[in-house]
């Protein structure tokens, strides 16, 4: 299955729900009128939009209908999609300009963070980095054997300690193995534990220091890995990480599981972090780089666009 195709066939679940709520209003309307917007408002807010950025995204679909002069209930959908592609577009893709780069993988428990991780690993590998795996979630049991077998599907070397080990220290050993290996890429598991925000505020900002001291100038990017199946819940995780972190930009899981793909739309709004991956799929190629365009072309059900 295309790239396309995979993403098209993961926001299925949102697309029915969404796009055929939002037909259906257009045609049991006559004209465009406030009652038609306050229920595309609700539409997108049953998708995981959120309420602020569906009251914002129809604030601009008022702005644009007055602008147009369009009266059509049936031209309103093409209207969303331009004023939604406006909300996404913006420069999505990994800071890996002056290797040995470093990725920190944050993410509570569940939220498929190791799997991310042997993905990820696998796709930068296919794009011929050259990556090592950090093994840096010494807290969580058995995080560091589940993290092996992701690493050995994507044929990716993995430096670890034992569990309960310092993660700095992991972090420091990988950075000089990837130093001698001459790696493009290191590639961190770590604990994730909104239970305990100074905890895991103290542990981040220790492995950044050894990261700034043994790699001073390398490209670094914090990605937060979450769940799309959570919703407006994944939101609110990315709140808390944000205030303890200096998160680069999110992963987004498990979105062919969900109807609730309007998620994608709530967090850069609402956050300003740019969605750079996301989850279509439980096979190793099934995460994809976040691609605003073509995310909202399947969203609205519209057809691969041709290869220029």
């Amino acid at each position: 299955m295309g790239f396309f195709k995979k993403i098209s066939e993961g926001l299925r679940k949102t697309r029915e729900t969404m796009m055929n709520a939002i037909e259906g209003v257009a045609h049991s309307f006559t004209t465009i009128d406030e009652d038609l917007l306050e229920e595309l408002e609700e539409i997108l807010i049953m998708a995981d939009a959120g309420a602020a950025t569906a009251a914002e995204i129809c604030k601009r679909l008022r702005a644009r209908i007055k602008e147009t002069g369009v009266t059509d209930p049936a031209k309103v959908k093409d209207l969303l999609k331009e004023i939604i592609a406006g909300m996404l577009e913006g420069d999505c893709a990994l800071d890996l300009s002056a290797p040995p780069s470093v990725i920190l993988m944050i993410g509570v428990n569940g939220v498929g963070k190791t799997t991310t991780i042997g993905k990820l690993a696998d796709n930068l590998r296919k794009e011929g980095k050259k990556v090592l795996i950090a093994a840096a979630d010494t807290f969580r049991a058995a995080a560091i054997e589940q993290l092996e077998v992701w690493a050995k599907r994507a044929e990716t070397p993995i430096v670890k300690h034992t569990e309960g080990a310092d993660p700095a220290a992991v972090i420091f050993d990988a950075i000089s193995a990837g130093k001698a290996r001459g790696v493009d890429v290191i590639l961190c598991d770590t604990a994730g534990r909104l239970h305990n925000k100074k905890h895991l505020m103290d542990e981040l900002a220790k492995i950044g220091r050894v990261i700034d001291r043994e790699l001073p100038g390398a490209s670094k990017e914090v990605l937060l890995v979450l769940d799309a199946t959570t919703g407006q819940n994944a939101v609110n995780q990315a709140r808390a990480f944000q205030e303890t972190t200096g998160l680069t930009g999110i992963v987004l899981t498990k979105l062919d599981g969900t109807a609730k793909g309007g998620v994608v739309i709530g967090i850069k709004q609402e956050l300003k972090i740019p969605v750079k991956y996301i989850g279509v799929g439980e096979q190793i190629d099934d995460l994809r780089p976040f691609d605003p365009e073509q995310f909202v072309q399947a969203l609205f059900g519209e057809e691969e666009p041709a290869a220029e």
